[in-house]
């Protein structure tokens, strides 16, 4: 519908003289004056000419200033309106709108567009009736609207606003496509009313409130009302899921309507913000967002939608809009008000709308948007008649009141400030008497109330018994009928469906800074706490920990969204600056719910290796992606009732478990947050988890000391046929293929790493001295398949090589998931059963409580302080793989980082427990045991490691 191409605009026109041009357009001039009238002989040739024309004057633009002054000289622009103006059909009219589309939007020089604006030509192309009801003239008439609203600035407003005749045809036409069917259209009356209020032109924008606000927010906010009555009933009708679709439609189209009036907010145009924060405030959010929270008699007229719904989209207000007199005032409703404000009122005063608009009601507007600003537009034009220069505003007024309007007491109550603001205005209607007292009443608040700090837009917002309740000295409890509705949806924990919506809205408006936090504090909800504060909302935290509690019961119906929002609830209550101002009782009563998520993963806790590969991919999971609130409040998936199939595609922590599998999956889940939460409440650092750390593991280029190591020569062979030469070297955890130092003797850079529990080995056919090897990159999410980082085969020298490669591999893979394994029982406090054997050695008595651990210090090729880079394929303990004896240094390992401590007994220049059978240099320290020489195969072959290999001049064994 927006489509426009821009092929047209060609070269050729900027690779010509000016001369040349200039001479074009005489020619182009010349056509149109032969051809004024559009006929189906000449509809071609006039698309063309006009597109010559504007081809022409881009050029001019930036080339030659003569091209304008001919244009301007014999006035062009009067054959485009002549154009118009005949019924030539929506070929012409739609080139026509897309030519001049494209000229505004390429003229970059201040001179040529005021001559383009010259001579109200532009307007009169605005005010032109087109045939809207085709797609495609609608769409080119509002990207020209678009283009000319860019366009605008303080300096050609004036082109468009006319002060004296209080005309203003770029704005009224554009808002009239308010509710317009077609997305683009809004979006794009939307991006022009933002960039008209940016323009700081008094006039113009004392023009917009004075004969537009009220009739424009109306009717907006009465249409983003019904979208929110259809979004209620769609979510209603939907319990099966079957209506996704629309669901998400809805909910992009109220975020849309948020996020466009908190752009109008932000532009701080206060006499507009004032207008729209009264009809938010009195026409939609009080009347139908907070009204609905509560149980109302169903027999009244008033429209309502579902608690849920409503608290869904308050959370979505506060997390978008931030503007303090709107927001401020909207949270002392829910947190103080009662339902005293929406007591009904009489209809006449609901149609009369006397100065009083504090009345709180979803109404439709009288009268149409397009029909008021006409009534606006005819009052304008019979006034400047009536009185050119009038000064005496007031008096004016008076003279032309009809004896049917209001009480006469209003006009002497209002200043001669608030008159002569709307005194330009004259009642003949009902629905203008609306829109004038409105805007007599948002003017003489704004007045009252210019010194306040906090600005009410109505006085009327603050009821007797907010008053009563905000008071230091009251007694009795106020009614706060919303604030109890949000206290009774957190007391049941056995069904969240309106828990996460309430913990959402809490969460919400903690963090709107538009909120005074006194008012928090007032009724002891201090969502931010003070600092040096050591009070906490009791009745808040424990229904916090009660939602723990349940999430960790065998039979809970908490979703994991809800569980990790009450978890950040509750470090927002007690946590300030790292310190936990937590009483011991709950504290008491929180580690008990984390002892039930322990009971409750032990039951799942199986010594298989699928429960490991979640144990990891839900920890890996949790980390990269913390719950994001305001994600969260955008999917629509949540509105409806909770859900325990996958088949919606709904995403697994907003959904309720489905079979063993992934009620495992949530029984870990729970164990880490509230692992994590009670470490951070009990201010104790993290050592056990993740099972594999990063800083731990060595990496591509780390330089390493493999004197004395088992190593396997091979060549590894890609699966797109590259062949490299490479030693294999199998760690606690990983498998490394590296290649020898050039600068020194034993040592070797990693050019591949991968764990071993993420290995598969198979052999080849035809080929018994080849393997085949594939390690995965771990899913970044359960449902994606894993990703091979190496996918190759490697070819040993012989097939004995090929067997003893294959043994590790294997091996390692199996005791490095054991270890983890046995990791997590001590996590889970189970009993430790450690391995009699690692890969087929014995365990000396002094290292049999824990298997090992690895921690050490990556050395990159850059670095050149042999103390800092030290063995690394060294270990005190027998490792999967290959056994080694070489001593490390206390003090190379920090003790604060590991997950295990290191074992005992190691000492510079002390030899390993095991001997030595493969052959090593007579200078390395201590000596290695092959697992290849207890395999038991006949034959025993020499190991080579990578010192050998070097001292036999380099060559590959």
């Amino acid at each position: 519908m927006f489509g426009r191409s821009k092929s047209w605009v060609s070269g050729s026109g900027r690779s010509s003289s000016g001369v040349h041009s200039l001479d074009r357009l005489k020619y182009m001039y010349h056509v149109l004056t032969k051809n004024t009238t559009v006929t189906d002989l000449n509809r071609n040739l006039l698309v063309e000419t006009i597109r010559s024309i504007t081809e022409i004057l881009i050029w001019g633009d930036q080339n030659d200033s003569s091209v304008f002054d001919f244009f301007l000289e014999k006035n062009m622009f009067v054959f485009f309106l002549n154009i118009l103006r005949q019924k030539s059909g929506r070929y012409v009219c739609g080139q026509l709108l897309q030519t001049l589309n494209m000229l505004f939007e390429n003229i970059n020089h201040e001179t040529s567009l005021y001559y383009l604006l010259s001579n109200n030509h532009v307007n009169s192309i605005i005010v032109h009736k087109f045939d809207f009801s085709d797609e495609e003239i609608m769409g080119y008439y509002i990207c020209f609207l678009k283009t000319l609203s860019v366009k605008l600035n303080s300096h050609t407003v004036h082109f468009f606003y006319n002060e004296h005749t209080n005309d203003f045809a770029l704005y009224t036409e554009a808002i009239k496509f308010f509710n317009h069917p077609e997305h683009m259209v809004r979006v794009a009356v939307r991006n022009i009313t933002l960039n008209i209020y940016k323009v700081n032109n008094q006039p113009m924008l004392h023009y917009i409130r004075d004969k537009t606000a009220v009739p424009y927010f109306s009717n907006l906010v009465w249409f983003i009302g019904i979208h929110v009555i259809e979004l209620d009933k769609c979510v209603q009708t939907d319990e099966e899921h079957k209506n996704r679709g629309s669901l998400s439609d809805l909910v992009s189209q109220h975020l849309d309507h948020l996020n466009y009036l908190n752009d109008i907010l932000i532009i701080n145009c206060e006499f507009l913000n004032d207008v729209l924060t009264d009809h938010l405030l009195n026409r939609l959010l009080l009347p139908l967002y907070v009204y609905s929270l509560v149980t109302q008699d169903q027999t009244t007229d008033r429209p309502r939608i579902s608690p849920q719904v409503s608290l869904y989209l308050l959370s979505q207000v506060f997390l978008t809009i931030h503007y303090a007199p709107l927001v401020d005032s909207l949270a002392d409703v829910i947190l103080n008000g009662d339902l005293s404000m929406f007591s009904s009122k009489p209809e006449r005063d609901v149609q009369r709308s006397s100065s009083e608009s504090s009345i709180r009601c979803f109404i439709k507007p009288q009268e149409s948007l397009e029909k008021s600003l006409e009534i606006n537009r005819q009052r304008g034009k019979k006034k400047l008649q009536k009185r050119p220069n009038y000064k005496n505003v007031g008096e004016e007024e008076e003279e032309d009141k009809h004896p049917d309007d209001e009480d006469p007491s209003k006009s002497s109550d209002m200043g001669a400030k608030g008159a002569k603001a709307i005194g330009e205005t004259e009642v003949n209607a009902a629905g203008a008497k609306l829109c004038l007292a409105e805007i007599e009443m948002v003017i003489m608040e704004r007045s009252k109330a210019a010194e306040k700090p906090m600005l009410h837009v109505k006085e009327e917002n603050t009821t007797d018994e907010e008053k009563s309740a905000a008071a230091p000295g009251a007694q009795a409890a106020p009614s706060r009928p919303f604030l109890d509705m949000v206290y009774s949806t957190l007391e049941s924990t056995d069904y969240d469906y309106y828990t996460l919506f309430v913990l959402c809205l809490l969460y919400a408006m903690s963090r709107n800074n538009g909120i005074n936090p006194d008012k928090l504090e007032k009724i002891q909800l201090p969502l931010k706490p003070v600092k040096d504060s050591h009070s906490y909302n009791h009745v808040l935290v424990e229904r916090l920990i009660r939602i723990m509690s349940q999430a960790a019961h065998p039979d809970g119906k908490v979703r994991l969204a809800t569980l990790e929002l009450a978890c950040i609830l509750l470090k927002q209550l007690v946590l300030i600056d790292g310190d936990c101002i937590i009483k011991d009782v709950h504290l008491a009563c929180f580690e008990g719910a984390r002892e039930e998520s322990v009971h409750l993963l032990r039951h799942f806790y199986k010594g298989e290796e699928i429960f490991l590969d979640m144990f990891e991919d839900e920890y890996r999971s949790m980390m990269s992606k913390p719950l994001n609130v305001e994600y969260l409040m955008m999917d629509e998936s949540i509105l409806l009732p909770p859900t325990g199939t996958p088949l919606t595609g709904i995403d697994f922590v907003k959904r309720l478990p489905c079979g063993d599998v992934e009620r495992t999956r949530r029984a870990i889940r729970v164990f880490f947050m509230l692992r994590a939460l009670s470490l951070q409440l009990r201010k104790e650092p993290e050592t056990q988890l993740p099972l594999t750390r990063e800083e731990d593991l060595i990496k591509t280029d780390d330089v390493l000391d493999l004197n004395n190591s088992d190593l396997i020569a091979c060549t590894v062979i890609s699966k797109d046929g590259d062949q490299v030469q490479r030693f294999l070297a199998v760690d606690i955890y990983q498998m490394s293929l590296v290649e020898p130092d050039s600068k020194r003797l034993g040592w070797g850079v990693v050019k591949f790493a991968g764990l071993l529990q993420d290995m598969q080995v198979t052999g080849v056919e035809d080929d018994s001295r080849a393997l085949n090897i594939t390690i995965h990159k771990p899913a970044s999410t359960p449902h994606s398949k894993p990703f091979p980082i190496l996918q190759a085969t490697f070819i040993f020298s012989d097939h004995i090589r090929c067997i003893i490669a294959k043994q590790r591999l294997a091996k390692g893979r199996i005791q490095a998931r054991r270890m983890k394994m046995q990791r997590i029982s001590a996590l889970l406090d189970l009993p430790v059963q450690p391995s009699k054997e690692v890969m087929g050695f014995g365990q000396s008595s002094s290292s049999s409580q824990h298997l090992p651990f690895r921690f050490y210090e990556q050395s990159r090729r850059v670095g050149s302080d042999v103390a800092v880079q030290r063995s690394v394929f060294a270990s005190v303990d027998k490792v999967p793989g290959f056994a080694v004896a070489q001593c490390i240094n206390q003090h190379s390992a920090s003790p604060a980082s590991s997950p295990s401590p290191p074992s005992s007994g190691s000492s510079s220049g002390s030899t390993g427990p095991c001997e030595s059978v493969t052959t090593s240099l007579t200078s390395t320290p201590s000596a290695i045991q092959s697992p290849s020489v207890r395999s038991g195969r006949k034959g025993r072959r020499r190991v080579f490691s990578l010192s050998e290999a070097d001292s036999h001049g380099g060559h590959w064994v």
